[in-house]
């Protein structure tokens, strides 16, 4: 039993306060910032990260943030280091360690994550520049043939190698299996997929001996296809997505930490509020880890101009404590 892995666990999840997942690759990034007309640049990027993190109080609503390798490293235009600034404002700092996807050879359609080859020595190398938490994404398309059992499965095995070997190093894992929501699926497809995989993940999180006191879950809400006609119903997804944990997460975990999936801030939010008023046995902390949803306002507000930073950082601080009020059920 590990108590020190616990206590970040719980630190991750304490006071209805979630993650900011502002660990976009140096590729997604750059589409982020041409949809606002900014130059994907690394003095770009390091401006951007520096307005989210220097905004006053949104300590208030985040406990943490999932860094991207390049930011882990970055300092602040004072020369302070992104990783002491986020701890003196008592932010956890994480790490996304994956390594993308790759269609999967045994199964066409289905794709597999990559990154573990050598991850023990990233690993410690991480541990030393101050991460105290870290990612892995599954990657779960819906069509008419994917994913397979066997794509699943293959996933979840790496899912629970990963985490088993971030524990060694001394930091939680975040396992993420995201059923993506692109697609003409129904919501209840999406539900059989969440169902499958997150049962499929467990299972080898505990054949792995995994201490499950000392993971966070990041799933999918239970969603229909962005193309599937169905309309949006936060209620029903919040009563959907539920009922998929109640089968299949152990109550151990101590936090379940939603990705938002391109949903809108304000969706997201809803699903958000609409779980915590439904959830009355508290097993786990039900709680956020967005990237999109928390940020979409402030690039926005932001532009690449320094004229706008006020602006941009309140409304970062909007959306954090939006999706705050949402986790207390308001």
């Amino acid at each position: 039993m590990n108590t020190h892995l616990h206590t970040i666990a719980q630190q991750m999840v304490a006071q209805a306060k979630g993650l900011l997942a502002a660990d976009e690759s140096t590729s997604t990034i750059g589409k982020r910032f041409d949809t606002i007309q900014v130059e994907n640049t690394e003095d770009n990027r390091r401006a951007y990260r520096e307005l989210l993190f220097t905004t006053p109080g949104f300590e208030q609503y985040i406990s943490g943030v999932i860094l991207f390798d390049e930011t882990l490293r970055q300092s602040a235009s004072t020369g302070e280091s992104f990783v002491s600034m986020l701890v003196a404002k008592g932010v956890l700092p994480g790490i996304k360690v994956d390594l993308g996807v790759e269609p999967f050879a045994e199964s066409e359609g289905d794709v597999v994550t990559l990154g573990l080859d050598g991850l023990p020595d990233r690993l410690a190398e991480y541990a030393q520049l101050g991460a105290t938490f870290t990612k892995w994404r599954a990657v779960f398309n819906i069509t008419d043939t994917t994913p397979t059992t066997i794509g699943i499965r293959e996933n979840a095995r790496r899912l629970a190698l990963y985490a088993k070997m971030v524990q060694e190093a001394g930091m939680v894992p975040i396992v993420e299996p995201e059923v993506v929501m692109d697609g003409t699926h129904t919501l209840e497809r999406c539900k059989e997929v969440t169902l499958e995989a997150q049962y499929a993940l467990f299972e080898e999180l505990i054949r792995a001996e995994v201490d499950l006191q000392a993971v966070i879950l990041k799933p999918n809400f239970v969603l229909a296809g962005t193309n599937s006609g169905e309309v949006f119903d936060a209620a029903i997804s919040a009563v959907e997505t539920l009922d998929v944990l109640s089968e299949t997460v152990p109550v151990e975990v101590p936090g379940i930490m939603f990705l938002s999936g391109g949903l809108s801030e304000q969706d997201a939010a809803d699903v958000l509020r609409e779980i915590n008023i439904l959830e009355t046995d508290n097993d786990w902390a039900l709680s956020f880890s967005y990237g999109r949803a928390l940020q979409r306002s402030a690039l926005e507000a932001w532009r690449g101009k320094e004229e706008n930073l006020v602006t941009a950082q309140q409304a970062f601080l909007t959306m954090a404590k939006l999706h705050s009020d949402a986790v207390r059920g308001q």
